[in-house]
């Protein structure tokens, strides 16, 4: 397929210049120096998608906002789900808003995701003991050939980044293949579960009617990557991880700063934002004054003297 093959020489690509770049202070034909790669390479797709989250954020703000008039129409043309569909639709486009933009990146990863794939599993063809042999897919200009036996032989914790736990017999340590190939599967699925997890909780408001669904979401992707990831490359969960991760802390940076009216993170920011108005302005004292305040206003009571008979009784 042209598109992919093409992909797969963009990154093949941008992986051979971020090992150039590592292999500046690190072993060329290290594990660690391919894996750093492919971190570089996650770090470079999502810069160039951005623009794209941003959208996405936006899109998910409109929906935020144009609910009532979607429940409106879903009320009005209860039984005409061809007219309901219609005015949908232009509700979409009056306010600009697109349903699927929150899929976007995921979307979009997807091809650089089959790319990588394919960039690997090009390595694991590749047979040292054959000079004459290069996999295909794997880098598609002359000067950089060389570079697959790098590749190739390239191993972390004992693991080509190739291996995968169905086929870890292939690998030179089946066991420690596939003990690495179950951590990295544990933390994709992890990673997964908390970046829709911290969005339904902090980043959706609880009236909302697409949590329901986002709630089915939070368990089906972990599950299908987990069942998935077992014939996925070691290479290929070091890419998942490592986006995950970039998600996470993307999507909590948007949370934090600029939230969603209605939400609790919103909530959250207008506390913080008042309390440092009030410090800027002198008008919230810190812990420490409050309690000495409280204790110097609070009433000294002094005990009762009582009789010697009277503490006999008791």
């Amino acid at each position: 397929m042209f598109i992919l093959d093409w992909l797969k020489d963009g990154v093949s690509w941008i992986l051979v210049q971020f090992h150039g770049l590592f292999s500046i202070f690190l072993n060329p034909d290290s594990g660690w120096t391919w894996a750093f790669s492919i971190v570089g390479l996650v770090i470079a797709i999502r810069i160039v998608l951005i623009p794209l989250f941003v959208k996405q954020i936006k899109s998910q703000r409109n929906l935020q906002l144009i609910q009532p008039q979607m429940k409106e129409i879903q009320k009005k043309y209860a039984g005409d789900r061809e007219k309901q569909s219609a005015e949908m639709m232009k509700l979409y486009k009056d306010t600009g808003t697109n349903p699927l933009a929150s899929c976007l990146p995921i979307i979009l990863q997807a091809p650089i995701f089959f790319a990588l794939f394919g960039v690997l599993n090009g390595v694991s063809q590749y047979n040292p003991a054959d000079t004459g042999y290069v996999a295909p897919g794997v880098f598609a200009w002359d000067q950089y050939a060389h570079l697959v036996t790098s590749m190739h032989s390239a191993e972390i914790f004992g693991v080509p980044l190739y291996g995968t736990f169905m086929h870890a017999d292939a690998t030179p340590n089946a066991i420690a293949t596939r003990i690495l190939c179950v951590i990295l599967i544990i933390l994709m699925t992890t990673t997964t579960f908390l970046t829709q997890r911290q969005l339904i909780i902090k980043g959706s408001a609880p009236d909302n009617p697409m949590v329901k669904q986002q709630k089915i979401l939070l368990y089906v992707f972990p599950l299908m990557f987990m069942v998935s990831g077992i014939n996925f490359p070691i290479g290929v969960l070091i890419y998942w991880f490592t986006t995950n991760l970039w998600s996470m802390g993307q999507q909590f940076w948007v949370i934090r700063n600029n939230p969603q009216p209605g939400t609790p993170a919103f909530d959250a920011k207008l506390l913080r934002d008042t309390a440092k108005e009030m410090r800027r302005d002198g008008g919230l004292p810190n812990t420490l004054e409050v309690i000495e305040a409280d204790d110097a206003a609070a009433p000294r009571v002094q005990p009762k003297k009582t009789s010697r008979n009277q503490r006999k009784r008791k």
